[in-house]
């Protein structure tokens, strides 16, 4: 089977040939966009790609129900080869994929609601259907891997299949995970049977690999996810900046000309790749590899190595490559952007292309910014013109822009310094403690499930990060952060906390987590009445392990501060210790329950 392995490029640590990705473009450049793909994939790839696109919308479809879906779009595209002018040729991928699913039998009977969507005209027939995809689906169970022996043997007697199989379980699995992403890890997975099947002990090579396979899955579910909610929920212009910022940062010799030309592309893989579209997105990332090992001296000296490589590799290797090194003696910006009289005139003229240019040249001398710090900083100094170019005398309005701007950057290294300080000086429990404290009362409707869960995630990202060299904290922490926020946001959308909450989320992405950071209690809260069964211990407490413990320590934590949000830092301290003085007490006394009573 050949398969064409191209790792999503998360952030868009990628470039490509210029070329408008806008399907009614696309329509006049090909007559048959489904021959086109099926010519620039092959039909295996395509094959794959297209299992990988059923699967995703029908998670409850078997591999061979699957099969035959498959096999009807490969014929049509074997067709539209043949003839591009036959009537069901010039249709878009996402009319013929969803026309398929809609012709399935019983449809309604297997996904219930899902199946009206089929009464939709396109594209919000394809928005119904992705709302219906199931991020972690428990009608599928946990993976059972083969024997051993069985394994090896199924591999190496039908390999087609079995990657086939492979494929199709990542996929329903992982309904928002890139074609390409899900093709890399098929080559991945291969790999380890080529390497494992030779072992002695087969099952724990395997064991080995399936892990790091089953942790790079999710890590990068994760991040297109945020891609796709960051281009949903704030448009294109932000998502553009975000990438904008990635691209300098990475590629910091690359001239703005090919920059921007990557970033317009990209902006239309994006959304095909976020819509579903896996073919689409699987081809033109294709193109983008290809593009970017031909001009690999314009970006980077640090991918030179990888386009040396196997595709899989290389894929891997660029996502992975560091930042290029800086150009040395790039001039301050300060003369051109502050102490120019006729800042003014360049903005005035050209607004957004003047932003731009300023990201690009801002975000290539500062790699050790999050992209976000970078956004308030250019957003900033665009207040600050939108306000002193109406004045008499803008260049003196302006002229203390820098002093102004800084105060962005001190609030984000402070921010970090602190939490890493505590962190280091206290110990992940404690940490936890803190960041419980002050969620809780920042949103204390969310279910105490749910605040362990994002203090949790919170600490884990402080463990990540803080670990790092200086230069590396910063955008470590808040990238992370942004992820954690979003998730958070989106839950918001469909359960409303409160309006704080919904002010940060909704307001500005640049400027979320700083909103995060800064928000105070929530004077509206209302707190729900005393419930003694919220306080009542029991033996268990004392047969409870000390991880069972502590859990048990922070769900009462939160429940009281629930209760009494005003409360102060002593007053929880004062608490905390009680609770941990009390279950050694009584833990010691032959009548347990009636001294947790007692106490």
């Amino acid at each position: 089977m050949k398969w064409v392995t191209l790792i999503s490029f998360i952030f868009l640590l990628s470039s490509a040939r210029s070329r408008d990705l806008q399907r009614v473009a696309r329509g006049a450049e090909h007559k048959s966009e489904i021959a086109h793909r099926y010519n620039d994939l092959k039909e295996e790839t395509f094959k794959a790609v297209t299992m990988i696109t059923f699967a995703q919308y029908l998670q409850r479809c078997s591999y061979e129900g699957l099969s035959k879906l498959v096999k009807d779009v490969v014929d049509l595209a074997q067709k539209c080869v043949a003839n591009e002018d036959a009537p069901e040729c010039t249709k878009s991928l996402p009319s013929i994929f969803l026309d398929e699913i809609c012709q399935v039998e019983k449809l309604r009977d297997s996904y219930g609601a899902m199946a009206g969507c089929c009464s939709k005209a396109d594209p919000e027939r394809n928005e119904c259907f992705l709302s219906f995809k199931v991020p972690q689906p428990d009608f599928i169970q946990p993976y059972q891997r083969p024997a051993t022996d069985v394994i090896c043997k199924e591999y190496q007697d039908n390999r087609v299949s079995f990657l086939g199989h492979f494929i199709y379980s990542v996929a329903r699995r992982n309904p928002f995970l890139y074609a390409p992403t899900i093709l890399s890890l098929a080559g991945d997975y291969e790999h380890a049977l080529q390497s494992c099947c030779k072992e002695s002990d087969v099952g724990a090579c395997l064991d080995e690999k399936e892990t790091a396979i089953r942790e790079k899955a999710k890590k990068v579910s994760v991040k297109q996810q945020y891609s796709c909610g960051i281009l949903k929920k704030f448009g294109e212009r932000t998502f553009k900046a975000d990438k904008l910022a990635v691209l300098s940062q990475k590629y910091p010799k690359a001239p703005l000309s090919e920059i921007l030309k990557v970033l317009h592309d990209i902006n239309g893989i994006y959304k095909e790749c976020c819509e579903g579209d896996m073919l689409e997105c699987m081809d033109d990332r294709a193109e983008l590899m290809t593009y970017m090992c031909s001009k690999q001296d314009v970006f980077s000296s640090k991918i030179k190595h990888c386009c040396e490589k196997p595709v899989v590799e290389r894929s891997q290797c660029i996502i992975e490559a560091d930042f290029d090194d800086k150009p040395e003696g790039l001039p301050s910006l300060i003369p051109r952007y502050i102490e120019d009289k006729e800042v003014c005139k360049s903005f005035e003229a050209g607004h957004d292309a003047f932003l731009s240019e300023l990201v690009y040249e801002y975000a290539r001398r500062h790699p050790e910014f999050s992209t976000q710090l970078i956004l308030r900083v250019i957003k900033g100094y665009e207040v600050i013109l939108e306000k002193c170019c109406k004045t008499d005398n803008p260049a003196e309005c302006y002229g203390g822009a820098h002093d102004e701007l800084q105060k962005h950057i001190e609030e984000t290294q402070g921010v970090v310094k602190t939490n890493c300080e505590l962190l280091s000086a206290h110990g992940e429990a404690d940490f936890l403690k803190a960041i419980l404290i002050r969620y809780t009362k920042k949103m204390p409707q969310v279910s105490t499930d749910t605040l362990l869960e994002i203090g949790k995630k919170m600490t884990a990202v402080g463990t990540k990060c803080c670990h790092l060299p200086e230069d590396r904290r910063l955008p470590c922490s808040e990238a992370y952060l942004s992820i954690v926020i979003q998730d958070m946001c989106r839950r918001q959308e469909t359960t409303p906390i409160n309006d704080n909450v919904s002010h940060c989320c909704s307001d500005s992405y640049a400027y979320r987590r700083p909103c995060f950071t800064a928000m105070g209690v929530d004077t509206k809260y209302v707190p729900p009445a005393f419930n003694p069964d919220m306080f009542s211990f029991d033996e268990k407490l004392c047969t409870a392990t000390p991880a069972e413990r502590e859990l048990g320590q922070m769900k009462l934590l939160i429940n009281l501060i629930k209760r009494k949000p005003q409360m102060t830092e002593e007053q929880i301290k004062t608490i905390a210790d009680g609770f941990t003085a009390m279950v050694d007490k009584c833990c010691k006394q032959s009548d347990i329950e009636t001294c947790f009573g007692e106490e």
